[in-house]
């Protein structure tokens, strides 16, 4: 049927800007090749998202200089770090589905008002991070591990990270915001420049290099908060100005607890699986602890590699996650669902090519982190078994990412939940105790839950009930 289709920018959208930008900012993600669609908003998810591994992976590299107590230190209060992380991307998750409906019905009036009322927020949510992070930082270490040695050293570095965590989390909510509307690319050039500048600054501030002091495994942590809050900065220029495809604007706001009640609903299943993703490595920390600081180090080594494939795979599920909650807004079902296995498709290929290279070159790969024998044996095992669930990732994060974007959050609650308790947790304490098979039988255990996962998420794609579900 012929119809006479509504601009969908804002009719205050500055006319600035030329060539790539210009093409995001007025682009309707709902017309036009899927492939290309695809591709456009997808792979500047791809840098950002590589960038902020990036960011924590360079520390790590940086901070195995000062030894394994160091690496386990970092790596067990970075799971901790995660945890949190991983419950504010729940809530973006809400207003992901939310702004990417509204934008797809040409309702840009109501993205507006859910990015305005995300911001609210996430401000609460830095503050509850930052009493934790001061109060609480060393029973939450002490309960992974009793080393004293790990213990200093991750309540050290927690306690830094969560009093800043302001700046993650607002940093969190403007990509997540920008990123829906179907503005990929601002996110990506704010990310490879404020991650440009912690890569950069990082071992000045471990090391003591030229004027500064010399922090150790503190200035790990300050780094990162510096770099996050120059992105926060760059962030806001950006939502709050010309260039912006929702242009935010706090004038005339009225707080509307709908709206709020709304982004929760959506986001709190999210939520909850983004803590279990992350409380699974939390528990794994305390079941790998007592085999030492070798061991654990070599998890944290395996699981910072792993994060270069989960990156992409997670970047292509958050651009198939957007196509379809524009297209379902767009009252188009069909084209949603392509997106999607369109995007796995992808993803697969991807990962399939980049494990098997991975697993050819592990020993030079672990090497950039530490080449201490134990270790390097350890984390060789550790990856061998890991790249058995490496190759299915594209089917769970693509196909999780796609039904929240669809706002149909419960179902990929409910996945997680069962695979954490019923799969991870429980072999993760059986096979190391009542088997020979030591820590790695960890290793096993995660590799099985994410087999499980994937293959969950796939029969309850292919249900079709998403497609219905109202946000």
């Amino acid at each position: 049927m012929a119809e006479n289709k509504p601009n969908p920018v804002p009719p205050n959208l500055s006319k600035s800007g030329e060539g790539l930008l210009a093409q995001r900012m007025k682009k309707d993600w709902t017309e036009g090749s899927l492939f290309k669609n695809l591709w456009l908003i997808s792979w500047p998810m791809t840098i950002t998202q590589t960038l902020m591994s990036l960011g924590p992976t360079i520390d790590m590299i940086w901070v195995g200089r000062l030894g394994e107590v160091a690496i386990a230190g970092v790596g067990v209060s970075g799971v901790v770090v995660q945890l949190a992380q991983g419950a504010m991307m729940g809530l973006t998750a809400g207003m992901r589905a939310l702004i990417a409906r509204a934008i797809g019905a040409k309702d840009t009036e109501m993205a507006h008002r859910v990015a305005q009322h995300a911001v609210i927020i996430s401000a609460l949510y830095a503050v509850l991070m930052a009493i934790i992070g001061h109060f609480f930082a060393e029973r939450i270490i002490s309960f992974i591990t009793t080393d004293p040695e790990i213990v200093a050293v991750g309540t050290m570095y927690m306690r830094i990270e969560f009093i800043g965590g302001a700046t993650i989390t607002f940093r969190m909510m403007m990509d997540a915001i920008m990123q829906a509307s179907g503005d990929s690319v601002n996110p990506m050039q704010i990310a490879i420049f404020f991650r440009t500048f912690h890569i950069v600054l990082c071992p000045f501030l471990i090391f003591g290099w030229w004027i500064f002091p010399e922090l150790g495994v503190r200035g790990a942590a300050y780094t990162s908060i510096i770099a996050q809050s120059l992105g926060v900065l760059l962030g806001l220029r950006v939502l709050f100005g010309a260039k912006s495809r929702l242009k935010l604007s706090f004038k005339g706001f009225r707080f509307d607890l709908a709206i709020i009640w709304r982004i929760i609903r959506i986001g709190f299943p999210a939520l909850v699986s983004g803590i279990q993703r992350t409380l699974n490595q939390f528990i794994l920390q305390k079941f790998l602890a007592p085999f030492g600081a070798a061991v654990l180090a070599a998890h944290q080594i395996t699981q910072r590699i792993e994060m270069f494939l989960f990156m992409p795979a997670m970047s292509f599920g958050m651009g198939a996650g957007v196509l379809v909650g524009q297209n379902l807004g767009a009252k188009k079902p069909e084209r949603a669902e392509k997106s999607a296995w369109l995007a796995v498709g992808v993803v697969e290929v991807f990962v399939i090519v980049v494990s098997a290279l991975l697993i050819i070159f592990s020993g030079p790969v672990i090497h950039l982190f530490n080449s201490d024998p134990t270790l390097d044996a350890t984390a060789k095992q550790f990856m061998n078994i890991a790249v058995f669930g490496w190759v299915l990732i594209g089917f769970m994060f693509v196909l999780m990412s796609s039904l929240q974007g669809a706002g149909d959050t419960w179902p990929t609650m409910l996945i997680q939940i069962t695979t954490t308790w019923l799969i991870t947790i429980p072999f993760a304490y059986f096979l190391p105790k009542y088997t020979n098979f030591g820590a790695v039988g960890i290793r096993w255990a995660i590799t099985a839950s994410a087999i499980v996962n994937a293959l969950a998420n796939i029969l309850y794609f292919r249900t079709g009930r998403w497609k219905t579900k109202k946000v």
